[in-house]
C-alpha cells in the first residue's frame, strides 16, 4: 500500500543499511497505520554527489517521501514521520538535522495494489479478508 523513496547521494549508504532502513520502515508503517509489512514498499533512489544541493551548494542529505492514503488521523501521520526520521538517523548515521520525512496523500480510491482499489484507512481486515478467499 504504501510506498516509501529515500533519495540521497550514491555511495552514502551501504547495501547493510538499506536493507535495515527498509525493514525498519516497515515494521514501523504497519504498526503505526496496521497493515501488514508485506504491503511496504521501499524503494532507494541514489543521486549523483553533484545532483543534490542544499541552500544551493552540494549536500548529502536524506530525503524520505513516502504516500499514504487519506484519512489516517493526524496525530497518527506526524507519529509515523517522527518515528521513521528517527529510525533513519538512528540506522544510517546521517545526522538528524539532514534527514526529512515528508508525506504526500491522496483518496485510497486512486491507488490500486494486487488488482484491487485499496480499502479506505481502518477497512483494511476486510480488504485483506477478501483477498485471501
Amino acid at each position: 500500500m504504501p510506498i516509501y523513496t529515500c533519495t540521497t547521494v550514491e555511495s552514502a549508504l551501504t547495501s547493510e543499511v538499506k536493507a535495515a532502513l527498509a525493514m525498519e520502515i516497515s515494521h514501523i508503517h504497519s504498526a503505526i497505520n496496521h497493515v501488514p509489512s508485506t504491503y511496504v514498499n521501499v524503494v532507494f533512489h541514489e543521486l549523483p554527489s553533484d545532483c543534490v544541493y542544499t541552500d544551493g551548494v552540494p549536500a548529502c542529505p536524506l530525503l524520505v517521501t513516502g504516500w499514504v492514503r487519506d484519512g489516517h488521523p493526524e496525530n497518527e501521520t506526524t507519529r509515523l514521520a517522527v518515528t521513521i526520521a528517527d529510525a533513519a538517523t538512528r540506522i544510517t548515521g546521517i545526522p538528524a538535522d539532514r534527514v526529512l520525512v515528508v508525506f504526500e496523500s491522496s483518496p485510497a480510491h486512486y491507488a490500486v495494489e494486487g488488482g484491487r482499489v485499496l480499502p479506505e484507512p481502518g477497512e483494511e481486515a476486510a480488504w485483506l479478508a477478501a483477498a485471501t478467499r
